[in-house]
């Protein structure tokens, strides 16, 4: 008979849940942490620092370090071989899961950072990419990275400073999606939107909830619409001040 170790205990305590991202923490005998979520036909257990996988590429944090490297090597012009975007395709799935375990555990500030991350492997991906086609293929991921990372930084400030500053950090998220839909030449999709739509009843719910109004930073953008610069210099004013406090 076989010794090998199974997990039908640990499987059998923790049912699988489809209409629902069943994720934990756990404490490894080493006394480091890491995420576990329950899939269909097992579990998946990523690291919760460097890359999910616990591997260091070519002596590197992540994949993404190794080709900053690269591109500092070789040049501006160096472009990713095919073996190069499997790799990428690799972390880019490793992060989504984990960014996901992190929103689902209420790690927003974690979720933040490694949303970064993907977007800026998605910035040098665009740039080094050996083929327009596959460019497109991870771009159009590139709004549902941002939602998830307007999303958490929105809960992050929820949490450490009030309603306000989740408001400011989800039009923040609002601005840039607004000018990737700009650079695409797709301005008049933007209001329509799923993910747009999905972060407006999001910020309109906590206004709701914690009755916050206008915030200093709408109410300066709107005098600089307006053209009512007085106005404008005083809100500034309040801000630089609430910025040194």
């Amino acid at each position: 008979m076989s010794s090998e170790k199974h997990f039908d205990e640990i499987l059998g305590d923790w049912p699988y849940e489809p209409d629902g991202l069943g994720v934990r923490l756990v404490e490894a005998a080493n006394d480091r942490q890491l995420i576990q979520i329950r899939v269909d036909m097992g579990i998946l257990q990523l690291e919760t620092t460097g890359r999910p996988d616990g591997t260091q590429p070519f002596g590197h944090e992540t994949y993404y370090d190794f080709l900053l490297g690269e591109v500092l090597r070789e040049g501006s012009d160096w472009q990713m071989d095919d073996e190069q975007c499997a790799e990428v395709d690799r972390e880019f799935i490793q992060f989504y899961h984990r960014r996901v375990s992190w929103i689902k555990l209420n790690k927003y500030r974690h979720a933040v950072q490694d949303a970064n991350h993907t977007l800026g492997l998605m910035d040098l991906c665009h740039t080094h990419s050996p083929d327009e086609h596959w460019t497109i293929s991870h771009e159009q991921y590139r709004p549902f990275v941002m939602f998830h990372r307007t999303q958490a930084e929105a809960l992050a400030g929820l949490e450490e400073e009030g309603a306000e500053k989740a408001i400011q950090a989800i039009n923040r998220g609002l601005d840039k999606m607004q000018d990737l839909f700009e650079q695409h030449e797709a301005a008049e999709y933007f209001e329509d939107d799923e993910l747009v739509m999905r972060l407006t009843e999001m910020r309109e719910s906590m206004r709701d909830e914690y009755g916050v109004g206008q915030t200093l930073q709408e109410r300066l953008a709107e005098a600089v619409a307006k053209e009512e610069y007085e106005l404008a210099a005083q809100l500034r004013d309040q801000l630089s001040q609430r910025s040194a406090n």
